[in-house]
């Protein structure tokens, strides 16, 4: 693996999902494979799961890991080829990059998008500057329009929650939020399911939240939550912004919030949430104190799947 930058990067999911299993059942049995090893983790928006986690598994590859904040620790960044640094910015990636390229043997590189500007956001220039002029291998710790180290997250945990020999339905639905939030999450949990291909997958949101036809694939669409849930094993809760209107709320209907009366027409699914998760509001309390949710399981396999991404950045 040269990146890992989407679902396009993996020839096999299983594999690396058993790969990552594996780490969980002997976090150290690679502990020499980054010996003398660097990664740097270069944040443009704060985090902390993607942070601690990725992290905790590069030491248990025996890497050393520093953490840059870009704007806080060190000087805001010009990313434009062409631009006439005269106003706030003080550091090209140009010069930046290929310096961090000296400085590790590996990258994380997190971005966010401005939710202004769809053709910007979705060219993911900021992350492909990285790529281009950093000359080491790059790993996505979210990006603007993708956050592929959660969606390996939500395929591992999928993979050893659910034990039945049949393919399990899943559903993605929409919830409610204050504030308008990226599709990154959304677009990316949708293409790796489609990628996968060993479930039978459901998109319920109100109708102007459509997601890029090119994420959702031949996923099945629908605007009504109650009809979709019906029979789920898994519910992945999440809020995202209009994709056609672009970064816009349309919609603040409370009644999209799951709780334990629309839980009963499922088939007692498991409910997922990447987190940070606003309670009562996205998902409810009942919910998220009961037996059906694996928000913290999830959450806590955030590190066998970067242990695993990185394991194959090494061995590339």
């Amino acid at each position: 693996m040269k990146n890992f930058l989407s679902v396009d990067d993996i020839s096999n999911i299983n594999e690396l999902v058993q790969k990552a299993l594996a780490f969980k059942t002997d976090p150290l049995s690679d502990k020499g494979q980054g010996s003398g090893k660097r990664i740097g983790l270069l944040f443009l928006n704060p985090s902390m799961r993607t942070r601690l986690s990725t992290q905790i598994a590069a030491s248990n590859l025996g890497m050393e890991s520093i953490v840059f904040n870009v704007g806080q620790d060190g000087w805001s960044l010009e990313f434009d080829d062409e631009a006439i640094m005269s106003g706030t910015t003080v550091e090209h990636v140009k010069e930046a990059a290929p310096i961090l390229g000296k400085y590790f043997d590996v990258l994380g590189v997190r971005t966010f998008p401005g939710l202004k500007d769809r053709e910007a956001d979705y060219s993911e220039f900021f992350i492909k500057q990285f790529v281009k002029y950093s000359g080491i291998p790059i790993i996505s710790l979210e990006s603007a329009t993708l956050h592929p180290l959660q969606s390996l997250t939500d395929i591992i945990t999928i993979t050893e929650t659910f034990q039945e020999k049949r393919r399990p339905k899943i559903v993605l639905t929409w919830a409610p939020h204050v504030k308008a939030l990226p599709q990154c999450v959304a677009n990316s949990f949708a293409q790796w399911v489609n990628a996968w291909g060993e479930a039978d997958f459901v998109i319920t949101h109100p109708e102007g939240y459509e997601l890029d036809k090119k994420f959702t694939g031949n996923a099945a669409i629908s605007y009504d939550q109650d009809y979709a849930l019906k029979e789920a094993d898994f519910v992945y809760v999440k809020n995202w912004s209009s994709y056609t209107n672009y970064g816009t709320v349309l919609s603040t209907d409370t009644r999209w919030m799951l709780n334990n009366e629309k839980l009963a027409t499922t088939n007692n699914a498991k409910v997922m949430h990447c987190l940070p998760v606003r309670r009562n509001v996205e998902l409810s309390g009942e919910i998220l104190d009961g037996a059906n949710s694996i928000v913290t399981q999830q959450a806590g396999n955030r590190v066998w799947a970067a242990q695993a991404v990185l394991s194959e950045i090494l061995n590339g």
